[in-house]
């Protein structure tokens, strides 16, 4: 089950002791200069960023889009602190009518930063509130009902939306065009992930050396939220075991005991390749077939599973369904069949 994955790159909450955000903020970076990775877009931003305050004016609208737990909230907090302005921070689901986003948007100040995650959930009717507040920093707004219902135009202050997606392809065309700025994240190397590991031991008061360091950014699927998860796990092996060092040993010690191989697949990402391989023979399988089969939610399947078995190339999807490709035969350790 989900819950259950250590390598899940979504959020953890069990109570308000464990709320995993409130983990990332005491490691999230502050500034460019201590965000390790996303080289392109930490350079391009910090041009835009310096031309928007040579000019006294705002930063033009931003929208970072990729995989879960790479980043785009801390990107935001940077923003927000390179420009010395304040920051709103909201999601898609939490502004559930218009008139939420029209409190939101009158209580900003000139040069604001508005964060809205997973932007894509935003209803229609918030949508439409919206373009004219990104176009020409105002805001329309209809009081009464019927033949006497008034429109009101308000001026808002000039500020910043910067809006975060996993699923770009999801994101309305009127709304993606108001974007002036747009960047994909990517997934970070083992190398990028040691140092993020490293940085973030030092402010846990935890001990490791280079090699851990490595191993352990070698499993956690190129995600920075997965590789300070499974750190704060280490940490607990290490600390049972009375090592002030966490060294390579006891780093692929835990890791091994938490079932999470080499290149970061766990146990419910082998059950899915091999319930694809050996009852229905590799594939195609239907995504519905699939879910019943492993008993796994669909949506489950498709945006938390998938993603990532199909970057590494483990699994391909096409108008057939999914099929285990060669790799994965080879990972597994299973001969691989000729299909004819």
């Amino acid at each position: 089950m989900i819950e259950d994955r250590v390598i899940s790159p979504e959020l953890i909450y069990e109570d308000e002791e464990t709320d995993e955000r409130v983990d990332e903020t005491t490691l999230r970076p502050q500034t460019f200069s201590e965000y390790i990775g996303q080289d392109k877009v930490k350079e391009n931003l910090k041009v835009y960023i310096e031309a928007a305050k040579d000019r006294g004016e705002a930063l033009d609208h931003v929208l970072l889009y990729g995989p879960p737990g790479l980043g785009k909230t801390t990107l935001a907090t940077i923003i927000s602190n390179e420009m010395s302005s304040n920051i709103k921070i909201t999601s898609g689901p939490a502004i559930e009518k218009a008139g939420d986003l029209a409190a939101i948007l009158t209580n900003l100040q000139e040069n604001d930063i508005l964060f809205i995650d997973e932007i894509h959930r935003l209803s229609r009717a918030v949508e439409e509130i919206l373009y004219p507040a990104l176009e020409d920093f105002s805001l329309d707004i209809v009081i009464g009902k019927g033949p006497s219902a008034k429109s009101i135009r308000l001026d808002l202050p000039k500020f910043t939306l910067v809006g975060a997606t996993t699923k770009a392809g999801s994101l309305s065309s009127p709304l993606r065009d108001r974007f002036g700025i747009i960047h994909r994240l990517e997934l970070y190397t083992p190398e990028e992930l040691a140092k993020i590991i490293q940085r973030s031991a030092g402010i846990l008061g935890v001990k490791i050396d280079k090699e851990a360091a490595l191993e352990i950014g070698s499993r956690c699927r190129g995600t920075p939220r997965i590789a300070n998860r499974l750190l704060k796990r280490v940490r607990d092996f290490a600390q049972v075991e009375k090592k002030e060092v966490i060294d390579y040993e006891i780093a692929k010690k835990a890791l091994d005991r938490l079932e999470i191989d080499e290149i970061g697949l766990d146990n419910t990402d082998r059950i899915m390749l091999n319930t694809i391989i050996e009852k229905f023979n590799g594939g195609p399988v239907g995504l519905e077939t699939l879910a019943a089969s492993i008993g796994e939610d669909k949506d489950t399947i498709e945006d938390v599973y998938e993603p990532y078995l199909m970057q590494i190339g483990f699994l391909s999807r096409g108008p057939r369904g999914r099929m285990v490709t060669g790799l994965a035969y080879n990972h597994l350790n299973i001969e691989y069949p000729n299909k004819k």
